[in-house]
Order: structure tokens, then C-alpha cells, then sequence
């Protein structure tokens, strides 16, 4: 695709629709995610129940199993994709609510709580990704990635890094009643774009958009192991980024330092790899991409080890967080292109809410060890163990080229 081509397809009016929805996507993650982790620590929780509580993002890998209502049932006569998208994005405010007002002295009722908030937030990333695929042609896919990771970005450091430094001045409860207000400003979305045109027959009952979805996929040459590629590629990023703000803290950084370093200027770093991984997709293809950018990705991870062993060095912060962030988003441009280019568009929320899914398992179980791990071993070799965890995936991918299973990415 030639510089006019792609910029003309940068600045269309679908391309703002997918980061605005980006945005709304991003914004619940770090509520249950680092901004939770910052509010148990102050109030004197343990590494090992922090780490625990990774157990409520599971809506995030399991949302396959709710998915088919969203393909095969039309809850509002706006269309399929806009109705749930209204419905996911009201009762996500109302758990976000519910949160705000949970004592975390109480870690049963917070993690009830946020395990709502989770299960709404997964609800409205399968519509976004259906409503992404849909709108966008396939060779569209990699830059819109890029543009709803970027969007995806916008919202974690709004509730992330945002989050941090307001939760110096006032109290966490205040800071969730305004994450739930900035929610309740993206419900507008649902009425305002227009539901993606029908390219393919969707199911025709419930019980057809149950079963075909994972029927269709399931009889394609190795599809299992393009499964396990997609639990293997960003295991060892995703295990690397669980504990990071207990980590920052733990080695002196203020909380504003690291809402300041961390995610604002960290942010920066993530859009500039993100709209590079886009353009770079265009020119090397899916394949490639995913190749560069993981190894990338394991280089980037290894600068914790060393940050860990300088200590509260804000210069060594700062690049680590800009590498760490600008390969993340190179990584997950060509990720979020791969699984979407995977999907039949007939069954779009299903089968992406299955690959995303199995995306999210490093996420859910593989890191809820992780503050144990910690404990045992220490942050340095930690971080050396969440590199060693890169390699397996870029092995398979090197053996699913080989077996030519992705040669339509090439």
C-alpha cells in the first residue's frame, strides 16, 4: 500500500470509529488491573493476595462461552452490534459503581466486585472486536489494530497512570466514581455509529451460533497449535507486566513517578510502536511482523531484570518503559491483526472472543502465581524467567511457517 493509500485509509471516519471504541475498551482493564493493585498495596495487602487477584480478569479468557449471543441475538433494534455495545457499556458503569463503593479491607466483596466489572468489560471487547472486523477490509486490519491499541492505550493510561497521580490528591473511591463517569461519556457511541454492513449470513439461531462458530474453526489444519501459538506469543510480556507497579514502588518510586514516568510517558512510547507496527504490518505482512516484533518483545523484557539491580534510577525507569512500551505495541498491532485475520465473518464475536481468549490465559492463571514466584526468587530473576517464557512461542511460530499453516499471513 503506497504513503497516499494508507494515510487516506488512516484518516477515514471508520479508522476514528475503531480508537474511539479502542478507548472504551481500554479503559475498565487497569481499574481491576494496576489501579486496583496500587489501592490494596496502601492499604497494607500482601504481594501474594495482589497477585491473586488476577483471578478476576478470568471473563477475559472466557468470554468464548457468552460470545454466540452476541452473533446470533439482536437485543435492540438498533442493530447487533450496537445494541449489546449499549448494553456491555451501562452495566459496566454500574459495576464500576459498585467497585468504588467495595471496602478493600474485605477482599472477598472487592474481588466480587471487580469480577463484574471484568464480565462486562470482556462483554464490550467482544462487540468492539466483532464491530473492528466487520468495518474494516482485510488489508485494513493491521493499521486498525494499530489504531485500537493506540485507543486501547489512551484508556489504561487515562485509568492507569491518570489514576495513580489523582489518587494523590484525593481518595481511590473518588478516583472510581470518576472512571465511572468517563465510562458512562462513551455510552453516546453506541447510538452514533453506524452497525457494520453484513458481508456474510449470520447464524440463524442460538443454537447454530453456538456450534458452527467453533465447528468451522476447529476442521482447519492445525488449529489447535494456532491456538497454542496464540497462548505462547506474549506470555512472557504479559507475566513481565502483572507486578509492575508493586515492583516500581517496591524499589522507591512514588506513586506520582510512576503515573508521571511510567504511563504518561511510557504512553508516548506505545503509540509510536503501535501506528509503526501498523505501517510495518502493510510492508512485511502478518507473518514477518509477528517474528520481529517478539523477539523485539523478549529484549524489551529483559531491561526489568536490569532496572531491578540499578534500583530508583528515573533515567533507567524512562528507557526501560519506553522500550518495554513502544515493542508492546509493535507486538500486539501484528497480534491483534493475526487473530482477526483468523475469524469467519460470519461468526466474528465468537471466534475472536475464542483467540482473544486463549490470549488472555497467561493473563488469568499463568500470572496469578506470579507474586509468589516474587517472593521465592526475587525481581531480577523473576524478569529473567518471564524472557526464558518468550522463546517456546517463537519456536512454533517458526514451525507453523515451516508446516505452511501461515502462508495466508505472508
Amino acid at each position: 500500500m503506497n504513503p497516499p493509500d494508507w494515510l487516506k485509509v488512516l484518516f477515514s471516519l471508520r479508522m476514528l470509529i475503531v480508537l474511539l471504541l479502542g478507548f472504551a475498551s481500554g479503559l475498565p482493564l487497569l481499574l481491576t488491573g494496576s489501579l486496583l493493585q496500587a489501592w490494596m498495596k496502601e492499604s497494607g495487602l500482601n504481594l501474594a493476595t495482589i497477585g491473586l487477584f488476577s483471578l478476576v480478569g478470568l471473563p477475559y479468557t472466557l468470554k468464548f462461552l457468552w460470545a454466540p449471543l452476541c452473533d446470533g441475538l439482536t437485543p435492540l433494534s438498533l442493530g447487533r452490534r450496537r445494541g449489546w455495545l449499549i448494553i456491555a457499556q451501562g452495566a459496566l458503569v454500574m459495576a464500576l459503581l459498585l467497585l468504588s463503593f467495595s471496602h478493600v479491607e474485605h477482599p472477598l466483596t472487592v474481588a466480587l466486585a471487580a469480577l463484574a466489572v471484568s464480565f462486562f468489560s470482556a462483554t464490550q471487547d467482544v462487540v468492539i472486536d466483532a464491530y473492528r472486523r466487520e468495518i474494516l477490509a482485510d488489508e485494513e486490519q493491521g493499521l486498525g489494530a494499530a489504531l485500537a491499541v493506540n485507543g486501547y492505550r489512551v484508556g489504561m493510561l487515562l485509568a492507569g497512570g491518570g489514576g495513580l497521580i489523582l489518587a494523590d490528591m484525593f481518595s481511590f473511591q473518588q478516583v472510581y466514581w470518576l472512571m465511572a463517569g468517563i465510562m458512562a461519556l462513551c455510552l453516546p457511541l453506541g447510538f452514533l455509529i453506524p452497525e457494520p454492513p453484513l458481508l456474510a449470513a449470520p447464524p440463524r439461531t442460538l443454537q447454530e451460533a453456538v456450534v458452527a462458530p467453533f465447528l468451522e474453526y476447529f476442521r482447519r489444519p492445525n488449529a489447535l497449535l494456532l491456538l497454542l501459538f496464540i497462548l505462547l506469543y506474549k506470555i512472557g510480556d504479559v507475566m513481565a507486566s502483572q507486578l509492575t507497579v508493586p515492583f516500581f514502588m517496591e524499589i522507591g518510586f512514588s506513586k506520582t513517578e510512576i503515573g508521571a514516568i511510567v504511563k504518561l510517558f511510557g504512553f508516548w512510547a506505545t503509540v509510536a510502536g503501535g501506528l509503526m507496527g501498523g505501517v510495518w504490518i502493510l510492508r512485511l505482512g502478518i507473518r514477518r511482523a509477528l517474528w520481529w516484533f517478539g523477539l523485539l518483545q523478549g529484549v524489551s523484557t529483559a531491561g526489568f531484570s536490569v532496572l531491578a539491580l540499578l534500583g530508583h534510577v528515573t533515567s533507567a525507569l524512562a528507557f526501560t518503559v519506553a522500550l518495554e512500551n513502544f515493542t508492546s505495541g509493535l507486538g500486539t498491532a501484528a497480534y491483534t491483526a493475526f487473530m482477526a485475520s483468523l475469524t469467519h465473518r460470519s461468526f466474528t464475536a465468537t471466534q475472536y472472543a475464542l483467540l482473544s481468549g486463549i490470549m488472555g490465559v497467561p493473563r488469568v492463571f499463568i500470572a496469578a502465581p506470579a507474586g509468589f514466584l516474587v517472593e521465592y526468587t526475587g525481581w531480577p530473576v523473576f524478569f529473567a524467567l518471564c524472557v526464558v517464557a518468550a522463546v517456546p512461542g517463537l519456536l512454533l511460530l517458526r514451525w507453523l511457517e515451516r508446516r505452511q499453516s501461515l502462508e495466508m499471513l505472508c
